[in-house]
């Protein structure tokens, strides 16, 4: 039998996922977008440096603005004709099937912004090391970016090993960065202006909030599966035992207060991979719905399991798990429905093929770069999620430069930092980011997925199909209506 999987954009290790509607999973795009709806201007045919900053690239220190703060403002990586910026990532190892599209979509963007002619006259420049996912690898490579590269900013700061090893010598040095590849809590600052930490991807305990929310009030209970969840029904919640199962966990905790449901909770820790105990308990516990707060390989596992002892109720999880390789589609029952949260939005039913503008921009942009298929040595990165990622991220970087260049303001630290938080911003192929006030709460607001399959003559076909729009968690919760 024949297995396809079809348009399954799936970010792992914190990082985002969108999937398309079902009405669109035909429809797989791998090469140039329309001329009609690429950029407005054309990405460049020459790339810009992706390894090794020029040795002509020197640091200058600025002066604050007395309009900015009183005390002196560091700036480095920054001449009147260039910026340097960078990242460590993973194109080695167990990560390097996420490290190196997400530099892809870094690298293609930059090229397109180079290509006309930068922002303020600046090209940008991107240095990255990789860190072979290991945290001391990680945290000595941040340091050679910010000691020795003296690059202006971090962006794409990836996977949770070497964002958590650093965040304390990014705060301690004010070096901004732009888009964490993860989710950790340690990312969440409820009010700190200033902060050079500016996550953008949802942060696991708010994914955990809108999973409980979601849980609780989706109308898929009761005889017709038309019903929120009675009051008093047992949520049941399986955790890993580790940093993004215990951040998510933090989520929950909350939410369920909110929703005046911390009775109802049926909580079990996992250690390892070994889930037996837990979902036989949660059974034992006769437990309405199951949130799985855990990444990838521990969900497919837990999903194993809870078919193995027939725990046939709905299951909510995180973003990071709208991955339908760990879901295997024999052991799929209608009764069981799989349901994940996404962050980003690239459907758009009135658009090309069913896709919105951004996402065809973004088409467009990587396969200028050669992402395309069509160019030796490079892979097609047109459908790739990860590739999605860093392309946000390195668009997210460059709004900030375009604030600074408005204002007509010196480009330093302190005057970036500030255009980032003087207001939300619009995401492509996505919602808005808020540093405004110094809020540091990553994406508070997220769609809602649904796993299926289809089977055309022994073909099959995986996908998780958009249920809900893009909502805040106070209108989950129906306190926005």
């Amino acid at each position: 039998m024949k297995k396809l999987v079809l348009l399954a954009f799936t970010f792992m290790f914190g990082i985002a996922v969108m999937a398309c509607t079902g009405e669109t999973t035909t429809a797989a795009p791998t090469t140039a977008a329309p001329t009609t709806a690429a950029p407005t201007t054309a990405a460049p045919t020459t790339a810009a440096p992706t390894t090794v900053a020029p040795t002509t690239v020197a640091p200058t220190t600025t002066a604050a603005p007395t309009t900015t703060t009183a005390a002196p403002i560091l700036v480095q990586g920054v001449t009147p004709t260039s910026v340097k910026v960078g990242n460590a990532a993973s194109t080695t190892g167990a990560a390097a099937a996420i490290g190196v599209p997400f530099n892809a979509g870094i690298t293609a963007y930059f090229e397109y912004i180079n290509g006309q002619g930068g922002v303020g006259g600046r090209t940008i420049q991107f240095v990255t090391y990789d860190d072979q996912t290991s945290p001391t690898t990680g945290l000595a490579h941040t340091q050679t970016l910010i000691e020795t590269d003296e690059i202006f900013a971090l962006v794409g700061h990836f996977g949770t090993w070497t964002v958590g090893a650093t965040l304390g010598l990014i705060e301690e040095v004010g070096i901004p960065m732009v888009y964490a590849a993860t989710g950790i809590n340690s990312l969440y600052f409820q009010e700190s202006v200033g902060n050079p930490v500016m996550a953008v991807q949802p942060i696991y305990k708010t994914d955990g909030r809108i999973m409980t929310a979601r849980a609780v009030n989706e109308q898929i209970y009761g005889t017709n599966k038309d019903e929120a969840l009675p009051a008093g029904a047992k949520i049941g919640v399986i955790y890993t035992n580790d940093d993004v199962g215990l951040s998510i966990k933090a989520g929950i905790d909350q939410e369920a207060e909110i929703l005046g449901r911390t009775a109802d909770m049926v909580y079990q820790a996992v250690t390892g991979y070994s889930f037996v105990t837990a979902v036989a308990i949660l059974k034992a516990s006769g437990v309405s719905v199951v949130i799985l707060a855990m990444n990838q390989e521990p969900f497919g596992y837990a999903l194993t399991q809870m078919s193995n002892q027939s725990l046939n109720v709905p299951v909510f999880s995180s973003y990071v798990n709208a991955d339908v390789t760990v879901v295997d589609h024999y052991r799929y029952n209608e009764n069981r429905p799989i349901y994940v949260n996404a962050w980003l939005d690239i459907v758009d039913p009135e658009g090309l093929y069913g896709f919105s503008a951004d996402y065809w921009a973004f088409v467009a942009v990587m396969t200028a770069a050669g992402y395309d298929g069509l160019t030796v040595g490079k892979a097609n990165y047109t459908a790739n999620a990860f590739a999605m990622a860093g392309y946000i991220a390195a668009a997210i970087f460059v709004e900030g430069l375009n604030r600074v260049e408005e204002a007509e303001e010196d480009l330093t630290w302190a005057n970036y930092i500030a255009a980032m938080e003087s207001e939300p911003l619009d995401l492509p192929m996505g919602g808005l980011v808020d540093w405004t006030g110094g809020k540091r709460w990553g994406i508070a607001s997220m769609a809602l997925l649904k796993y299926g399959f289809t089977d055309n003559e022994g073909v099959i076909t995986e996908a998780f199909t958009k249920v809900q729009n893009i909502q805040t968690i106070e209108e989950i919760e129906g306190l926005d209506e």
